[in-house]
């Protein structure tokens, strides 16, 4: 019998000498596709997209796992200049992930010109010893002959890993990447079960799809003024009860939102319910709710309240 688990274990151990299994953060400017990117390297919608800057508020943490290894990745908050506590909380979450993966991935817009935002993040980058993957996104909006010159615009900034031409909303580039990535990554066993996609509570992931909708449909000061609490969730056999509220700053915002009759809140719902059935895999009961917290993006407290923690990005 001891023969046995010794062979077991040394088996094991072979197995781990083969499997490689790291973490990978996706960093760059707000709206360059960060969060459909990672939606398309795992296959399955997890972080909520929009074309509103700012969208991802909280790191976000997904599993790819394939037989030659196990990449988790960190979708985080995109760099930019805070406005505000929130703003603050976002952009130290992004840029303290830096020393704790094994690979970082910089998502950049297909262009030659470096903006003030990117030379940023070069000088973040410049300081860490974390392998740098440039991937340049939405190839499929610019002619292929250009992105030669984009490229080496970008190579002559800093000594890139590797650099890789992608469109993530075409799912373009992904087999590559994903090989790219993996070249970086420790061998050894998996933090998670090859059938966990991510981290997330399923309570946090269908609050951030209400806040999803609700960006696409609001007018565009009033989303960045949002969040989104779910009071109560009940899984019944076919059905999910869920009550949620959404969060904003001002009087004239809630009624925007809720709209005429209603129309508005409704039609956040309908949209939300349907991802939210995906999801879940069962009918979904959906009711929303209005609440206006004045300046809630400054206050620690309030922040605390909706899931957003001020100094602390674990």
């Amino acid at each position: 019998m001891t023969d046995v688990i010794q062979n077991d274990d040394q088996n094991k151990e072979r197995e781990n000498l083969q499997f490689k299994s790291g973490f990978a953060t996706l960093i760059g400017r707000p709206n360059v596709g960060k969060s459909t990117l990672m939606n398309a390297l795992i296959g399955q919608k997890i972080a909520i997209t929009s074309r509103k800057p700012q969208t991802t508020r909280n790191r976000i943490r997904t599993v790819y796992t394939c037989e030659e290894g196990q990449i988790v990745f960190l979708d985080t908050p995109g760099i930019h200049k805070a406005k505000n506590k929130l703003g603050d909380y976002m952009v130290d979450a992004a840029e303290r992930t830096l020393s704790e993966v094994d690979v970082i991935l910089w998502l950049v817009e297909p262009s030659d010109y470096i903006g003030a935002g990117e030379r940023h993040i070069i000088e973040v980058l410049q300081n860490t010893k974390t392998p740098v993957i440039l991937v340049i996104n939405k190839i499929d909006t610019v002619k292929k002959e250009l992105l030669l010159g984009y490229i080496d615009a970008y190579r002559k900034e800093l000594d890139f890993a590797e650099i890789v031409p992608v469109s993530a909303l075409k799912k373009d580039g992904m087999e590559i990447l994903l090989s790219c990535i993996m070249k970086y990554l420790p061998y050894g066993e998996p933090f998670y079960d090859k059938d966990t996609v991510t981290d997330q509570p399923v309570r946090q992931i269908a609050a951030e799809l209400i806040r999803e909708k609700a960006l696409r449909c609001l007018e565009e000061e009033i989303p960045h003024g949002i969040a989104v609490t779910i009071e109560q969730m009940k899984f019944r056999k076919k059905i999910v009860d869920i009550e949620a509220t959404i969060i904003c700053e001002k009087d004239s915002h809630k009624g925007i939102i809720i709209g005429k009759q209603g129309a508005m809140l409704k039609k956040i719902g309908s949209l939300a319910r349907r991802d939210i059935e995906n999801l879940v895999e069962r009918q979904v009961n959906l009711k929303l709710w209005v609440r206006v917290k004045k300046d809630w993006r400054d206050s620690d407290y309030l922040l605390k309240n909706f899931g957003y923690n001020p100094g602390d990005t674990e």
